[in-house]
């Protein structure tokens, strides 16, 4: 019998279905996905333990000439500043041949900590729910079944307060250059969304990676706040280059969340 699933990403046992399959995949992007495939293979060889593709792309919902390429790579080693330069030519070069899309993001870890006990609620879960094998042995096989609750919102989440000094040295970093400020713009809404949610995720009992729906699922707890994430939901897709967003970011919304989700989930295990 056929497992049912909610409508909020969960199975029927309450665990977080993954989001994204090669079946999803747009059939506009699907040549700059073999593309990459074909070249990971090629420019990593052996290193490479395996790969994945994350975000909108496998989810279903990427928008053409807008959305980015995400993979995620699984290397038999730690990654070295020569695997972070391969990547870096990588994105470049399918960047530059394929329209479809607007830029191409890399994360590169080893297989060891993919699968260590530290990340088995960070990004072991992010491997198991998120992301979508392209190549090589699904991790997913060896990592545990996931629940929207408590120690998994404190393991993804639980570190903005960490975040924010960086944030602001980033954000003096692109003060003249309007690009550079949408671009944090977006990456730091995207962030900020997601934290709301995940603050009220095991309250709302499901998983979603839609931005509207994370900051309506905020709001419903937190009415004070809900038309900032509201806001921060609509500049993660479409961004500006306001400053005054950024330094809001850091010095209200920010540490106000930081703050709460210390107070309800506590803070994130401490990173090498």
């Amino acid at each position: 019998m056929a497992v049912q699933e909610n409508h909020r990403g969960l199975d029927a046992q309450g665990y977080i279905r993954r989001e994204g399959s090669p079946a999803r995949v747009p059939y506009a992007f699907r040549p700059v996905v073999a593309a990459a495939r074909d070249r990971l293979s090629d420019v990593f060889g052996a290193r490479l333990d395996g790969a994945y593709l994350y975000g909108s792309v496998p989810r279903g919902t990427a928008r053409l000439g807008r959305s980015d390429l995400d993979l995620l790579l699984s290397l038999r080693d730690e990654p070295t500043d020569a695997d972070r330069a391969d990547a870096r030519a990588l994105e470049a070069a399918l960047d530059e041949e394929f329209p479809e899309i607007d830029g191409v993001g890399t994360l590169l870890f080893s297989r060891t900590r993919l699968l260590s006990d530290l990340e088995r609620y960070d990004l072991g879960w992010f491997v198991a729910c998120l992301c979508t094998p392209l190549l090589g042995e699904d991790l997913a096989a060896h990592l545990p079944r996931y629940r929207p609750d408590a120690l998994l919102a404190r393991e993804t989440n639980g570190d903005l307060a960490l975040l924010l000094p960086r944030w602001r040295e980033r954000i003096d970093g692109a003060a003249d250059t309007e690009e550079a400020r949408r671009t944090l713009v977006r990456s730091m809404s995207r962030h900020l969304v997601r934290t709301g949610f995940t603050l009220v995720m095991p309250r709302w009992n499901g998983w979603t990676s839609d931005l509207g729906e994370m900051a309506e699922a905020f709001g419903a707890y937190y009415p004070e706040r809900a038309a900032d994430l509201r806001k921060a939901a609509v500049r993660g897709y479409e961004p500006t280059g306001e400053p005054a967003v950024l330094r809001s970011y850091t010095d209200d919304l920010g540490p106000w969340l930081a703050g709460e989700y210390a107070r309800v989930h506590g803070v994130k295990a401490p990173r090498p």
